[in-house]
């Protein structure tokens, strides 16, 4: 696993708990050469966003049982795709992040000026 930094190059706090979040369910966006998606924007989900991501093919909200996945609620904190934030951003749809429990890898994908847009945690 790589360092568990954040965007600050300060310690990676944690995502969700409730859901349990992140590519090794560990809470936080940690990230790997394993993640080929990138797990590593901690976002706050949203009605609208969790409808795009749907309609993109990548169904968030609807709980699967078997795989123990709750499914994500607006509201809810959720380690995303860098590449799926960015693509949701390239469309209008980015949900807003927490900078503070948000991966330093995502910055390979996203700008951090953007992702300070759209941050939470600025403070």
């Amino acid at each position: 696993m790589d360092d568990s930094l954040n965007v600050f190059e300060e310690p990676l706090e944690s995502c969700s708990d409730e859901p349990l979040t992140g590519f090794y369910r560990d809470g936080c966006c940690n990230t790997s050469t394993d993640d080929a998606g990138s797990h590593t924007v901690c976002i706050l989900a949203t009605k609208q966003f969790l409808e795009y991501s749907r309609f993109k093919g990548n169904d968030l909200s609807t709980p699967v049982p078997e795989f123990e996945f709750p499914g994500v609620n607006p509201g809810d904190s959720w380690c995303l795709c860098a590449a799926r934030w960015w693509e949701a951003y390239n469309q209008g749809m980015a949900p807003r992040v927490y900078l503070r429990r948000t991966h330093l890898r995502a910055l390979e994908v996203i700008p951090l000026e953007i992702l300070r847009e759209y941050a939470i945690d600025l403070n």
